[in-house]
C-alpha cells in the first residue's frame, strides 16, 4: 500500500491567518478614516489660503492701475447653486486661476453678489464654516469665535 501526501494548509493554519488579517483590518480601518478627514481639512486650508492670496494679488493689480476700490464680486455664480464656478470669472478679474466647483459637500456660495458681505460656506465632515467677503475692505474671513474657523485660518 502506498499513501500519497497532499501538500496544503490545515484548517488551523487557515483560521490563524484569517484571525491575523481581521486584527490588522480592525487596526487599519479607523486610521484610514482619520487620514481622509485630515486630507479634507488640509485641502480646505489650502483653498482658503489660495483665495486670500488671490484677493491680495487682485487688490495689488487694481492699485497699480489706479483703482483703489475693492472687487464687488468674486464670481458670477448664483447663491446656493451647484455645480457653479466659484472665485473665478467675476466681473473684476479672477481671484483664482482655476475655479473651485460649488458642491453640497465642499464650497457653496450662500448669498447673492448684491449682498455685503457676500457669504460662502465650506462643509467638511466635521461641520460647516461660513466665510464673508467684505466689498468694503476686501477681506475674506470667518467668525473666529468658532473653533473650526480658527483651525482653518491658522
Amino acid at each position: 500500500m502506498s499513501y500519497s501526501l497532499k501538500n496544503g494548509f490545515t484548517m488551523v493554519e487557515l483560521i490563524f491567518v484569517i484571525v491575523v488579517l481581521g486584527i490588522l483590518a480592525a487596526v487599519a480601518i479607523p486610521k484610514l478614516a482619520v487620514t481622509r478627514d485630515d486630507a479634507e481639512f488640509v485641502k480646505a486650508k489650502s483653498e482658503i489660503s489660495a483665495i486670500r492670496s488671490g484677493l491680495s494679488l487682485l487688490k495689488s493689480k487694481r492699485m497699480m492701475e489706479g483703482n483703489t476700490t475693492m472687487p464687488q464680486e468674486l464670481d458670477t455664480a448664483a447663491a446656493n447653486t451647484a455645480p457653479a464656478n466659484l472665485f473665478s470669472g467675476g466681473g473684476n478679474g479672477n481671484v483664482l486661476e482655476y475655479p473651485i466647483i460649488a458642491r453640497a459637500t465642499g464650497w457653496m456660495k450662500t448669498s447673492a453678489n448684491t449682498a455685503d458681505p457676500i457669504t460662502y460656506s465650506i462643509t467638511l465632515s466635521s461641520g460647516a464654516v461660513t466665510f464673508n467677503y467684505s466689498k468694503t475692505n476686501g477681506t475674506f474671513d470667518c467668525n473666529h469665535t468658532d473653533a473650526k474657523c480658527n483651525d482653518l485660518t491658522r
